[in-house]
């Protein structure tokens, strides 16, 4: 299962049911993919074909929308993680 967080921009923001522990939030885009951790801080941790632009421009999204992003993370992942 990949509950869908966030929609904006062309970018799908997801997580993936069964995966690591630490926090973090999967991007999706026609021109590739990303992954970035959410705790301690944002941060990129791996890029699968997105321009440097787009990893800003993702960045910036998930910071904008990190209370919801973390809030959907803790109810997906009772306890903050699984």
């Amino acid at each position: 299962m990949s509950p869908t967080v966030l929609r904006v921009k062309g970018f799908r923001f997801y997580f993936f049911s069964r995966e690591e522990r630490r926090g973090h939030v999967h991007v999706q885009h026609a021109e590739g993919e990303a992954k970035f951790w959410i705790e301690p801080t944002v941060e990129l941790a791996a890029n699968f074909g997105l321009k440097p632009r787009q990893i800003t421009e993702v960045q910036t999204l998930i910071e904008e929308h990190l209370n919801e992003i973390r809030a959907a993370w803790a109810k997906h992942f009772p306890g903050g993680s699984h």
